[in-house]
């Protein structure tokens, strides 16, 4: 008999869940050594297919370019190994000897694990290790544009995984894709926790599901270029964020912010090192090209070259242009470019000074709150007046996709980056797997209630006996005696006198 896709879908869900918690149960049981030993294995061969997975990618969403998705793959593999290898997920994790409590780490189980387009390869690197360096299973729905890459990024997991002492079905992966299938897994009975990475319609739905859930939302990192900054070393690290991979991360730039009184050396700067300041007849074609119902994404433009973006919207840029600027007023649908663009295009501000670029930085992030900023300054002071805002990461003189990522920084690898309970998030860290355990308590008793002593400040208070209670005033010696009977009648007065 032939099924419909849907149905298909949806028993190759079920099929998934069911494996993917007998694997989970097998997984529990693992040691330190072995759980380090697979992961081991999974980052080699992330390393090893890096090149192949990045070609995928590229070639089935087209979106990015593929030495930069090389990079996030081996990011997603290699580095991400090195930085939780000595992670300790399992056991004690900590003991307080004066409170006489050991905490201990306990797997989740079974994971769900939503994957965006755009970083379809690395996601499912990234979300199959740390999964399993807390012990757990994982499960991926894939981006319908981004099935192939992604499937063959979770098989080759899988088969490392397998290889080096993981039981069958560790790392799954949808292959029949519909909502109907995603919803059946986000619901299942077996899925213990969902880790969303996409858009937020998607983001909000695995919230919607009933049970745990970490989602991020979508950023729209300004870049304040304060008047103390290293101009060129701020515009380097801009240009080198916002071009990488064409785009794709959310931490990268979407604004640029500058002063009155480095306006102009920024301007130039950025002209030297690849930028194109579109007049305003070509600003206002670029925003009618990439956004549509408002400001939501047109994905025909997400990722692309500004000489493809240039082209469409009528007008032709150098092959060494590597960013096209559209200077904007405000904020808000007036000036569409200060909402978030995942391509090769950045809004421009001039500001009079730094209240003003602080208010400016606020109303951006409204658009993308909770997520990510970043100042260029050699004012140490300055910076720390710009840790109040509604960020959860503020980059201090680096690129908002190399530092909020971890590669520049010292904030953990991850491509799940937590806005916050202000962005709808329930993290607000960089995603690690330590997010991924359950922490039990073992509590020994230091106290012993079974009984009251005449030394208890309690007993000196109140004292029960069979006719009612004896209070013992604290100013003298004098008792005072009152029977239930004589409380209840007291009570009753007090009621009559109210009414």
């Amino acid at each position: 008999m032939n099924f419909d896709k849907d149905l298909r879908s949806i028993q190759e869900a079920r099929v998934l869940a069911e494996d993917g918690h007998k694997a989970a149960m097998a997984l529990s049981e693992l040691t330190e050594e072995q759980i380090d030993k697979i992961i081991k294995n999974m980052a080699r061969v992330g390393e090893e297919h890096a090149l192949e997975l990045a070609k995928m990618a590229v070639e089935e969403t087209g979106f990015g370019i593929v030495g930069d998705k090389v990079f996030k793959n081996h990011m997603a593999s290699g580095m991400l190994y090195e930085s939780v290898k000595d992670m300790k997920t399992q056991g004690i994790l900590k003991e307080n000897k004066a409170n006489k409590t050991v905490e201990i780490a306990t797997p989740v189980g079974l994971i769900m694990g939503i994957v965006p387009s755009t970083n379809p390869t690395s996601t499912a690197i990234f979300k199959s290790i740390i999964a399993v360096k807390a012990r757990n299973s994982i499960v991926f729905s894939p981006h319908p544009s981004a099935r192939k890459c992604t499937l063959r990024a979770a098989e080759l997991m899988q088969q490392a995984a397998e290889e080096a002492g993981a039981p069958p079905s560790t790392i799954g992966c949808l292959s029949t894709l519909s909502m109907e299938a995603t919803n059946e897994l986000m619901h299942h009975k077996h899925v213990k926790l969902i880790i969303a990475t996409g858009g937020p319609a998607m983001v909000k739905a695995a919230y919607s599901a009933g049970k745990p859930a970490i989602g991020v939302g979508a950023g729209n990192s300004p870049a304040y270029i304060e008047r103390t900054a290293d101009v060129k070393s701020a515009v380097e690290k801009i240009m080198a964020s916002k071009t990488f991979d064409n785009g794709t991360v959310c931490a990268s730039e979407q604004s640029i912010i500058c002063e009155e009184c480095n306006e102009k050396e920024v301007i130039d700067e950025l002209r030297r090192q690849g930028a194109y300041f579109m007049n305003d007849e070509e600003t206002s074609k670029v925003c009618k090209l990439l956004f549509k119902n408002g400001h939501s994404m047109n994905a025909k433009y997400v990722a692309k070259k500004p000489q493809v973006i240039a082209k469409a919207a009528g007008f032709e840029v150098d092959d060494s242009i590597r960013l096209l600027v559209g200077r904007q007023h405000g904020v808000g649908d007036n000036d569409p470019l200060s909402h978030e663009k995942l391509t090769t295009v950045i809004a421009f501000y001039t500001v009079e000074d730094w209240k003003e670029a602080c208010q400016l930085s606020i109303d951006l992030l409204q658009n993308g709150i909770g997520h990510t900023m970043s100042i260029h300054t050699e004012d140490p002071e300055m910076a720390l007046k710009f840790a109040s805002k509604p960020a959860s990461r503020i980059l201090v003189n680096t690129g908002g996709t190399q530092g909020g990522t971890g590669v520049s920084t010292g904030l953990a690898p991850s491509f799940t980056l937590g806005c916050g309970t202000i962005g709808g998030s329930s993290v607000s860290e960089n995603v690690t797997p330590m997010h991924l355990i359950n922490k039990k308590v073992l509590a020994y008793g230091i106290k012993d209630v079974t009984r009251l002593t005449e030394e208890d400040e309690i007993f000196k208070k109140y004292h029960s006996n069979e006719n009612g209670c004896e209070k013992r005033s604290d100013d003298s010696d004098e008792k005072i005696s009152i029977t239930v009977d004589e409380l209840s009648s007291i009570i009753e007065g007090i009621v009559k006198a109210m009414k």
